[in-house]
């Protein structure tokens, strides 16, 4: 894995350039924060599977394993911000290969290119949909970190036709490790704030299908309990708050 550019940044900014990793880069919130925060002058390396300044595939570990060497040779040995936002929502094992375990790979690899940041901060893309039905199995798997096992259990509900637990046990899961890991010494002991955003249904790639047809849409608005459900556009909120 190598980086196509050293960085993506707005020349005459009058303002100090923070260093930025954006992973979901490509699409969706993942673009839309990379596009303001170049137009504000930062620095920014966004890794997607493909189309942008990193190619990685974070279902895979060695889509993870390269993944600090090759922000190291972007950006050098600090970083500011790391933004997790890359994301599916697909009845596969790949969901919660993202969704849970790359995600953690990503904040947990480049953790350490932080400590050289005077105002570090990391964020990650929770969902509303945490707080909807869960697959306990699924969960509890996520909560060991068992990855294999979590991969078998993804498949017993697809083939029990319990597609919709796949997405919303990824997002519990990924919640829960960030509420936990937030405090720890690692983390909170050493300066590094880290947080979660939950947003409603934004448009985006993987919410286009769904809202394409009638039932599709009434659906997909039926599980967000609140009435600024949207859909709204992808907005990069998490944005404002990693400075």
């Amino acid at each position: 894995m190598s980086p196509r550019k050293h960085s993506r940044e707005k020349r005459g900014a009058h303002r100090s350039r923070r260093r930025y990793v954006v992973t979901g880069a490509a699409s969706g919130i993942g673009k839309a924060t990379c596009d303001l925060l170049e137009a504000r002058g930062d620095v920014v390396i966004g890794i997607d599977l493909r189309g942008s300044d990193l190619d990685a595939d974070l279902s895979t570990h060695a889509g993870r394993d390269g993944l600090r060497d090759a922000v190291v040779e972007a950006l050098g040995g600090t970083v500011d911000a790391i933004i997790a936002v890359a994301g599916l929502a697909i009845p596969s094992p790949a969901t919660v290969q993202v969704n849970y375990f790359g995600t953690i790979a990503t904040l947990e690899m480049l953790r350490p290119l932080l400590s050289g940041s005077a105002a570090p901060r990391a964020a990650l893309v929770a969902s509303v949909a945490t707080v909807g039905e869960v697959d306990a199995d699924l969960v509890d798997l996520l909560r060991l970190h068992d990855e294999s096992g979590s991969i078998s259990r993804v498949n017993a509900l697809m083939q029990s036709g319990r597609l919709d637990l796949i997405y919303s046990s990824s997002k519990r899961g990924i919640a829960e490790w960030m509420r936990e890991r937030s405090i720890s010494p690692e983390w909170a002991g050493a300066g590094i704030p880290l947080n979660a955003v939950g947003p409603g249904i934004v448009l985006t790639p993987m919410t286009e299908e769904l809202l394409s047809t009638p039932e599709g849409r009434t659906q997909l608005m039926q599980t967000v309990p609140m009435p600024l459900h949207g859909p709204a556009p992808a907005k990069p909120s998490q944005r404002r708050w990693c400075g």
